[in-house]
């Protein structure tokens, strides 16, 4: 193993994708988007969960590239999979309940989890139009669990969504079931302050790990609603030199979710 370079601090990305590899089990079936989940993944399966098996929303499943790939669709990810069979047949994974976790990112965020990926400001007449749900509310809808993987800043935490693109917790306790929705919902939003949870009582978001160096203080400025606590605030590991490791020189050597590249 290379030594690291230790003018190298460890970046944020490289926290959250450390942060969202813990999230996935050995032997999940876990549905992967582009960007730090596809690091998140990779990362997991080089560590703790060797029996992982990656979906891709273009039909891609539990390829071995020899590179990272820029999106689900990129040809990279061919290389050792086990199947190449389109979208429809991985939502229809989603559909039919063999999907343990998903991981998901957007532009707003509200208390219960719910997101927005659609547009911000009217819809007829948006500031911005974003890309849309895509497999996002399938995802939510019917993954065992699903994890957000989002910076925190108050633009994106917010009090009420301009759109509901993907369902959270919707309204709080007992939504989800009452709408038809199966599995857990939300069960951690990963940033870059902190790693978030759910309050099992109110469904609403509340601080359980912060980062070191990261005070309860700052987070809670980055948010736009009343965000609670765990009683009892953990640590979130440091990525050990292993993980930096895989990170830097073997996940994403050239910095393409990560961090800048490298010489």
């Amino acid at each position: 193993m290379r030594e690291l370079d230790p003018r190298r601090e460890i970046s944020p990305d490289e926290r959250m994708a450390v942060a969202a590899a813990r999230e996935i089990h050995d032997g999940d079936v876990a549905f992967i988007g582009t960007g730090l989940p596809m690091v998140a993944a990779y990362l997991a399966k080089a560590t703790h969960a060797p029996g992982v098996r990656l979906v891709f929303e273009s039909g891609i499943v539990d390829p071995e590239p020899r590179e990272l790939a820029m999106g689900v669709g990129d040809y990279k990810l061919a290389h050792g999979s086990t199947k190449i069979a389109g979208t429809a047949y991985a939502l229809s994974l989603l559909q039919g309940g063999r999907v343990d976790i998903g991981f998901l990112g957007t532009a707003e965020i509200d208390a219960f989890g719910n997101l927005n990926s659609t547009v911000i400001g009217a819809y007829r007449k948006p500031r911005v139009r974003l890309p849309g749900s895509g497999g996002a509310n399938d995802i939510a809808s019917m993954a065992k669990r699903f994890v957000t993987i989002c910076r925190m800043d108050r633009r994106r935490f917010v009090e009420k969504l301009q759109y509901l693109t993907t369902p959270g917790f919707l309204t709080g306790p007992g939504a989800r079931e009452a709408a038809g929705l199966p599995g857990a919902g939300p069960v951690r939003v990963i940033t870059d302050l902190a790693i978030l949870g759910f309050d099992p009582e109110t469904n609403r978001l509340r601080v359980e790990e912060l980062y070191p160096g990261i005070s309860l203080d700052a987070v809670r400025a980055q948010c736009g609603f009343d965000l609670g606590e765990a009683g009892s605030i953990g640590e979130a590991p440091v990525p050990t030199p292993g993980q930096l490791h895989l990170l830097r020189d073997v996940i994403d050597p050239e910095g393409i979710y990560i961090g800048p590249k490298r010489a």
